[in-house]
């Protein structure tokens, strides 16, 4: 038999249940590419799921350069798509794309955060001639961006001159005891 109900326990049971979770925290992951790479294109999805857009981000990297497993998980695909090589490797309700890769991994194979996937490959590269490796996140149908676990997102733009409160005066050219007025050579 449970032991009785106190006061105190009663208001701590009830304060349990009326103060809100914590969302859960978004899993730390590892860049895919070491040393941490140059973004050369950002996460731009679509407004609408079937519009073009950028799934995804473009790291630059080196052709040959060992491609990681951002977070744990199972290999769920490696091989060709369209003529590219990717990588797809599962993390249990989220998932993570690695293209172009040329595999050294297997379907079904587990891997855990930082493992080798395989190697960068220029053929498929969205930055052609130069190699990058183009990462992707998604959650069931809904496409992330992958910047986010490595804290690296969203990206927000601050201006690079401090906002002008007033606007600034008319030019007018500065004056100089060497020069003459126009109207004192007439």
């Amino acid at each position: 038999m449970p032991p009785p109900l106190t006061p105190a326990s009663l208001v701590l049971a009830l304060s349990l249940m009326l103060v809100p979770r914590a969302a859960a925290a978004e899993p730390r992951g590892v860049w895919p590419l070491d040393p941490r790479p140059a973004v050369a294109e950002g996460f731009a999805p679509p407004a609408e799921r079937w519009q073009s857009g950028h799934r995804g981000v473009d790291l630059l990297g080196s052709p040959g350069q060992v491609v990681r497993s951002a977070l744990g998980g199972a290999v769920t695909f490696a091989g060709q798509v369209g003529g590219k090589p990717v990588v797809v490797v599962d993390h249990g309700g989220r998932r993570t794309t690695y293209e172009p890769v040329a595999a050294l991994v297997t379907r079904g194979e587990l891997v855990g955060p930082g493992d080798p996937l395989g190697r960068l490959v220029v053929v498929g590269s969205h930055c052609f001639p130069a190699a990058c490796l183009h990462w992707g996140l998604r959650e069931g149908e809904t496409y992330l961006d992958p910047l986010r676990l490595v804290s690296g997102g969203p990206v927000r733009l601050l201006p690079v001159d401090p906002p002008v409160s007033a606007p600034a005066p008319p030019w007018s050219p500065p004056r100089s005891r060497f020069v003459r007025p126009l109207d004192a050579l007439a």
